[in-house]
């Protein structure tokens, strides 16, 4: 910048102009202070925002005897169906699909060295008509005579300095935009968060300060000119102002930098971290409206209920399931407010014991999954990041509840594909422990040694066959109507048998069953109805014989209407007595036995009670007594549940093997399930295990489907029928050979063709909006890794989420 004027000025008859009086540049930089740290800002540093999906840290439930207060504070805002609530962060917003780091890099190279070239061709006057514009906007008599002049005068002298200031300031400018510096900062340097941000920043400051007060770049020059054309040269005689301007100057480059590398932020994150607000300060006001505080109970006025319940859970005595049984207990008191008195003389007496599960229990004795009680939430997996997930919930957490089981869940998988241990068991634990919070019944039926969770875990175990078990099983759900418990029992009987009409069967055990309760007072046994069903002469005389005797006319005709239709063609009873034989074995001899000395235990106190059930099944031994029992088993929960008048209880039944359970009559029984607060889970290996004309209408009653990794490709295609299509846009490319007409053009092709070994082509690109499966069978069957598997769910209100591939980790 030292040019004394006669830069750009050409020949010995140039005349030499002096340049300004204006101070000498400093040989240091000045220092200038740090810019004072403001007021912690509401932003959240670069460590406290959202991370990238599957970065963010897991989010654990609280551990047994830790305070749960912060786990009550902690925010569940609503999202769309199956994400994990519990902590949940967004993801920051997707980013089109940019160049490579590779053409990234090269073009802003290519873009710094064409601007140090122009700017180079600038200094040394190489381009020609440079000092026009400036020319024109100036008085003529600052300039030597034609377009190549210089400045004649200091006034010309100091419009040149601030035009190659200006022109500089444009030309860094033009090559950021068109180098892409911007987007290069990004991915490098500011996507590594703090504090290499800040230390990068820093290192870029130092040296354009270095640069500036060199004067290679021309920052320090124009300033002094401006301030000397404005307050008048004799400013500079004070050495206190000229300091002063040097500081702006300094301070002035310094603020971009500063602002790129947030130190502001660092500055107030650090400080917050080490030194933590005390007791009492700015965080008092938010917590009194904290979860942890009950502000339902304080708004009602059980200040004092509300104090002990606070105490409970900050020092650890209450734990997540204490928390929400009460907050369910409190929802239900203020329906009925002669509740409400009892409920908090209690809270004061026992503390986070009150209104206690009728087992006594308040957690189960360990847990296999992640949690979130509050909202009956539990964690399956996370959803991989993949092009068939939408970008939202890639990395995000995917859970079940009781607003999505409520429209009942079909899981298909092979087996070892982990449907027992990743959802069945992760399912029947949040169930049950829901069932403690007063807000759900469960029944968990499987095989015998099924993972479906230990003894203590729940408070009713059946063990069919095994003569340790405390309870049986009512064949008869607990019913004292003839017609009702004929109906169920010969769905669970012959509703697989195609052949035979499950109406004409309930009809035949209904004209058995009747008479023998009107005579016994009772339902008959397995021995018993496999006599009547046989038509033994004994076991229907002696019951005629009862029934004369109490005088039971009405029954008597119905004991004659079933002799007359016994051995008539498409009679169903011979097919009856065989399945019942199934039952009527030595190992389940006096198992399901009726009576006063019976002990069964009856589905329809799950409707009633928040019940934890489990029933094993002797499947190795008696396997298809095991899959009549859970057909018996799914069409006794189908018709009580829907029955109920009390729908307050979610009702769910979990089976571990559905194979030949399903039936036409449980399908209809299935869609009726979500209108009842209720819902099944099923799990099959195959789709095959159902009968091939309930395919579609099994997978239209389910709300929520699972398709695990190793389906077959027939599996694979029903779900991606059931699953419907999406538009997608596609691009397709055709190659077009170039025929060339000039006989240069020919001969630079085949010279090229010669070396390529490939012909001379243009890309003719058509993007078009095609309708495609979301999943296609092929994929459910090949592209579904290990441990994944595809899930679509449906809430109760009707909310949908596409098939997302989830890594399961329940």
């Amino acid at each position: 910048m030292d040019d004394d004027g006669t830069r750009g000025v050409r020949g010995p008859s140039a005349e030499r102009v002096p340049g300004p009086a204006l101070p000498p540049p400093p040989t240091t930089p000045p220092r200038v202070p740090p810019p004072a740290a403001g007021p912690r800002s509401a932003a959240p540093s670069v460590e406290q925002r959202p991370t990238r999906p599957g970065t963010a840290p897991p989010v654990e439930q609280p551990l047994p005897g830790a305070p749960v207060d912060a786990w009550l504070r902690t925010p569940r805002p609503p999202q769309e169906p199956g994400v994990w609530r519990y902590g949940y962060t967004p993801p920051p917003p997707e980013e089109p699909e940019g160049v490579s780091n590779r053409s990234l890099l090269v073009g802003a190279l290519i873009s710094l060295l064409s601007a140090l070239l122009l700017w180079s061709l600038w200094r040394n006057g190489y381009l020609p008509y440079r000092l026009v514009p400036l020319k024109l906007f100036t008085p003529g008599e600052w300039w030597n005579p034609g377009t190549s002049g210089g400045p004649r005068t200091i006034e010309g002298s100091d419009a040149l300095t601030v035009y190659e200031a200006i022109l500089f300031g444009l030309l860094a400018y033009g090559c950021g935009r068109i180098g892409n510096f911007s987007e290069l900062f990004r991915r490098h340097v500011a996507d590594r968060g703090q504090p290499f941000l800040a230390l990068a920043a820093a290192a870029a400051a130092g040296l354009t300060q270095l640069l500036v007060w060199k004067e290679a770049l021309p920052v320090v020059r124009p300033v002094l000119v401006l301030v000397a054309s404005v307050a008048g040269g004799e400013i500079y005689q004070s050495q206190t102002v000229v300091n002063v301007i040097y500081a702006v100057i300094a301070a002035a480059v310094l603020y971009p930098f500063a602002r790129l590398g947030r130190w502001r932020e660092l500055i107030a994150a650090r400080r917050g971290t080490g030194a933590p607000a005390p007791d009492g300060t700015a965080a008092a006001p938010a917590a009194e409206t904290s979860a942890d505080q009950w502000p339902e109970l304080r708004a009602a006025g059980w200040t004092d209920a509300a104090d002990t319940l606070t105490a409970e859970a900050r020092t650890g005595r209450m734990n997540d399931v204490d928390a929400a049984r009460l907050r369910h207990a409190w929802t239900l008191a203020t329906q009925r407010p002669d509740r409400l008195a009892p409920l908090a003389e209690s809270v004061l007496r026992t503390g986070g014991a009150a209104a206690l599960h009728p087992s006594g229990h308040r957690d189960l004795p360990r847990r296999g999954a992640r949690h979130d009680v509050l909202t009956g939430q539990v964690r399956i997996g996370r959803c991989a990041d993949d092009p068939h997930n939408p970008y939202v919930r890639r990395g995000t957490g995917l859970a079940l509840e009781p607003a999505l089981l409520g429209t009942s869940l079909l899981a298909v998988g092979p087996p070892g594909a982990g449907k027992t241990t990743r959802l069945i068991r992760p399912v029947v634990e949040a169930l049950a422990l829901r069932a403690l919070a007063g807000q759900a019944a469960v029944l968990a039926v499987g095989g015998a040694g099924a993972p479906l969770g230990p003894d203590d875990a729940f408070d009713v175990v059946v063990r069919v066959g095994h003569p340790g078990s405390a309870h049986d099983i009512d064949l008869y759900g607990g019913t004292t109507d003839p017609d009702e418990a004929a109906a169920v029992l010969a769905e669970g009987l012959v509703g697989d048998v195609g052949s035979l009409d499950s109406r004409r069967a309930a009809t035949v055990l209904a004209q058995l069953l009747g008479p023998y309760r009107a005579a016994h007072g009772h339902f008959p046994s397995v021995p018993e109805l496999r006599e009547l069903l046989d038509g033994t002469p004994v076991a229907l005389a002696g019951l005629r014989a009862s029934l004369e005797a109490a005088g039971h006319h009405a029954m008597l005709r119905e004991l004659d209407a079933r002799s007359r239709q016994a051995g008539g063609p498409g009679d169903p009873a011979p097919a009856l007595a065989d399945r019942v034989a199934l039952l009527d074995r030595p190992a389940f001899a006096g198992f399901f036995a009726t009576g006063p000395d019976a002990r069964p235990f009856s589905l329809r106190a799950l409707g009633q009670h928040p019940l934890r059930v489990r029933v094993d099944l002797p499947e190795r031994g008696h396997a298809e007594a095991s899959r009549l029992l859970t057909r018996l088993l799914l069409a006794q929960f189908t018709a009580i549940t829907a029955a109920r008048t009390d729908t307050t209880l979610f009702a769910c039944l979990v089976l571990d093997d559905a194979t030949h359970a399903v039936t036409a009559e449980t399908v209809r029984g299935i869609r009726r399930l979500r209108s009842v607060n209720a819902g099944a889970v099923l799990a099959l290996r195959t789709v095959d295990d159902v009968p091939e004309t309930l395919h579609t209408p099994l997978l239209g009653a389910v709300g929520c489907t699972a398709a695990f990794s190793g389906i077959t490709t027939w599996d694979g295609k029903r779900f991606a029928e059931a699953w419907g299509k999406e538009w997608v846009e596609t691009r397709e490319v055709a190659q077009h050979t170039v025929f060339a007409d000039q006989p240069f053009t020919r001969a630079l092709h085949a010279l090229r063709k010669l070396v390529t070994g490939k012909a001379v082509t243009t890309d003719a690109v058509t993007v078009r909006q095609v309708e495609r499966e979301r999943w296609s069978a092929s994929e459910l069957a090949y592209a579904v890794p290990t441990g994944h598997a595809v899930l679509s769910l449906t809430t109760v209100q009707g909310e949908h989420a596409p098939p997302l591939l989830v890594h399961l980790d329940g």
